[in-house]
């Protein structure tokens, strides 16, 4: 069966330079767990390398490779015009991105251990002037957006908005989480079609709204929640809840936007009808696809490519 490609879905997200460096030992061995009150701690990273991220140009970035066209909606520094080239080389739309002149773009300095844990620095940037654009302003047709972090007030915004003009979203708030009060959390996910968190995540998410994973889902056609290398759970309210086990990754290199990788697969297979079980497996596969990969945005395969990779392992094709 061929499927059309998963065009004009919206991507509500930051754009971002991620500074990503390698630690070659463990975290949990350079920091004395009794002196935790009064840290001070270098780490020696001996590569470094620059990279374009942020989560709605991860995403775009992996919808694309797989035959998406997503639109994204978010701000870039006055140090951006670098990323609007590379999004142009990509065919990917501008459209709809502003540049905040007396900001920098949003950067993130990762620095991953060789167990894969990360510490991070995020400086907001531009992201903090996300609420400047206005979904409303768009004149596509949108069959799918996401909401994924971003500035509070952008984020709050872009939910609101794609209600009003009836756009079913998915509410992903990721690190963004703990920007929000109660209300505000339970007011996404009404809005929402749809919800995705880690594990991690989802248990914040429970406490702070104080719904279950269960309250959660029967207020959105379904909760997706990642559970990294164990795959992930699916709880929906046309099926019993679904545990999709992970893909074994070709190795084991950088996990920075492996959940952006998924959420991308999760995307083209909502916009292209597929089942939720496929849905997952598709997220899964291109979550082992990336993290093989140093940065975000580094992996290249075709959408033939990914498709017979997903035939090889589950045995049917979800697209041609």
């Amino acid at each position: 069966m061929k499927l059309t490609p998963s065009v004009n879905t919206l991507i509500c997200g930051s754009l971002a330079y991620d500074t990503l460096m390698s630690f070659p030992d463990c975290f949990s061995e350079s920091i004395l767990a009794d002196q935790l009150h009064n840290i001070n701690v270098c780490f020696l990273v001996p590569s470094m390398r620059k990279e374009f991220g942020g989560c709605a140009g991860n995403i775009a970035y992996n919808l694309k490779m797989l035959g998406g066209a997503p639109l994204i909606m978010a701000t870039i520094g006055s140090d951006g015009e670098p990323y609007l080239e590379r999004l142009a080389e990509l065919d990917v739309s501008t459209r709809y991105i502003t540049t905040i002149k007396k900001s920098f773009t949003a950067q993130a300095f990762i620095t991953t251990d060789r167990k894969n844990n990360q510490i991070t620095a995020f400086h907001p940037g531009a992201m903090s002037y996300a609420h400047q654009n206005r979904l409303t302003h768009i004149d596509h047709d949108i069959r799918l957006a996401i909401v994924a972090p971003d500035g509070r007030e952008g984020m709050l915004q872009n939910a609101e908005d794609c209600a009003l003009k009836g756009i079913p979203f998915i509410f992903d708030p990721g690190q963004g989480l703990p920007m929000f009060s109660r209300e505000e959390l339970r007011r996404f996910i009404e809005l929402a079609t749809y919800v995705t968190v880690n594990e991690y995540e989802a248990a914040m998410l429970s406490q702070q709204t104080g719904w279950t994973a269960a309250e959660i889902a029967s207020r959105v056609n379904a909760l997706i929640v990642t559970q990294s290398e164990n795959g992930v759970r699916i709880h929906s309210t046309t099926a019993e809840r679904l545990e999709i086990p992970g893909i074994p990754a070709e190795r084991i290199i950088d996990p920075t936007g492996c959940g952006d990788a998924f959420r991308a697969g999760l995307i083209y297979g909502l916009t292209n009808g597929l089942d939720m079980a496929t849905c997952g497996r598709l997220g899964n596969l291109m979550g082992s696809i990336k993290i093989a990969w140093q940065g975000p945005q580094t992996h290249s395969l075709s959408a033939r490519e990914i498709a017979d990779r997903f035939e090889n392992i589950f045995g049917y094709r979800y697209a041609a």
